[in-house]
Parts: C-alpha cells; sequence; structure tokens
C-alpha cells in the first residue's frame, strides 16, 4: 500500500487529499476569497490524517501541484510539502497545476483548455485533448477577441477565469464549463501515484514553484 498526501494551493482553493495506491480516502478544501492557506493547511492536513487513522510516519511521498498559480499560494503549498518531506524522510513529487484542473473534465472529442486567472485580462492557460495530453506548452497571456480562434476544435475551457473570459471568448466553437474553477487535489492522486510508481521525483533543495512570471507588487 502506498499512501500519498496530495496538497493544491495554487488558487483560492486550499486543498488536501490523502490516497491509496491513487485512490482519494479522504479529502478537505475550501475556497475563500481572502486566500486562507496559511491558516487552513496545515489544519486540514491533520484533520485528514486523523480521519483515515494514518500517522504521519506511514505516509510514502508527498505531491504538491507546482503551479503556475497565485506566489503566495504556491509559496505556502510548496514550503509545507518540503518540510514534511525533509522530516519524514520522504520523496516530493511535483504535480501540474493546468493538468490537475483539466483532468477534472472528460470530453469525448475537442479540446480542454484549463485557465488560471492572473492580472486583469491576462489568463495562464494550456490546452489539453480529449486523452488530457498536453498538445500546447503552458503560456501567461493576455485574452484577445483572437485568443484560440486557430482552433476549429470544439474548445471546452475550465477554470476560475471563465467569467472574465467569455466576455471576449464568444466563437461558436467556445463552450465554458462554469461548474469546474479551481484545481483540486482529488484530481491529483492517480497522477501523484503514477509518478511515485515510475520514480518521478523532485531534489527537495532544489524544488521552486512553476511562477511562470516574475513576481510583481501592484
Amino acid at each position: 500500500m502506498v499512501y500519498i498526501l496530495n496538497i493544491e494551493t495554487s488558487t483560492k482553493n486550499c486543498s488536501v487529499a490523502l490516497a491509496k495506491d491513487g485512490e482519494t480516502l479522504v479529502s478537505r478544501e475550501i475556497a475563500e476569497m481572502g486566500y486562507s492557506h496559511a491558516e487552513k493547511l496545515h489544519v486540514f492536513i491533520e484533520e485528514i490524517l486523523t480521519e483515515a487513522n494514518i500517522q504521519f510516519s506511514e505516509l510514502d511521498a508527498i505531491a504538491v501541484s507546482q503551479g503556475p498559480g497565485s506566489y503566495t499560494g504556491l509559496r505556502i503549498g510548496v514550503s509545507a510539502a518540503k518540510g514534511l518531506c525533509y522530516a519524514l524522510n520522504i520523496p516530493l513529487i511535483a504535480v501540474d497545476t493546468l493538468e490537475i484542473l483539466a483532468s477534472q473534465i472528460s470530453i469525448e472529442k475537442g479540446l480542454i483548455v484549463p485557465m488560471i486567472d492572473a492580472r486583469r485580462m491576462e489568463v495562464y492557460a494550456a490546452i489539453f485533448d480529449k486523452n488530457h495530453q498536453k498538445i500546447r506548452e503552458i503560456k501567461a497571456e493576455i485574452l484577445t477577441v483572437d485568443s484560440f480562434s486557430a482552433w476549429n476544435e470544439t474548445i471546452y475551457f475550465v477554470g476560475d477565469s471563465s467569467q472574465k473570459a467569455k466576455i471576449i471568448l464568444q466563437k461558436e466553437n467556445f463552450i465554458f464549463v462554469e461548474n469546474v474553477i479551481y484545481p483540486s487535489a482529488k484530481q491529483m492522486t492517480k497522477k501523484s501515484y503514477t509518478f511515485f510508481t515510475n520514480n518521478r521525483f523532485e531534489d527537495i533543495a532544489y524544488f521552486e514553484p512553476f511562477y511562470l512570471k516574475d513576481f510583481m507588487i501592484s
């Protein structure tokens, strides 16, 4: 049995899930406007371990959402994950945040575009096919009426940028999935288990979140 603690803090959603062999056992998450990650993350971790009757010493790895996303959220999540890995002497696994978001929907044909809100009309976005394979790398891009217009397939947009994006992106092949807003640790569990079985681990000392852009103070 492999127990992996999954941590996702790249957006307003503070999310934690405990998985056994890739299947979620217990999870906690809350999305608040004020970003309560610093207050809630370690509380959630302790709660789910207690509920599952699992000790910290029984964990085999920690998985963290690597970004892009909120600078503060990513720093909190990665710092917690690295601290636990150091203390428990277990490996660190990093999972692509936009892949976590894209994996929340299943489609028979077309493309999936997960978008995380950046600033103003800017988003962090990538493009995935129906099998959740990335076919365009992550970009920080400012949305215009021409964004994604080169693609004729049906495109399903997910993420917390939908409200502002659908004002601009109005092609007939664009569909906004409004009930998929934030990446969740519950969607990390299968991927993190696959990474574990393939020994795809990060260097705990040198791993940094994928910020994509330099930090700017508004």
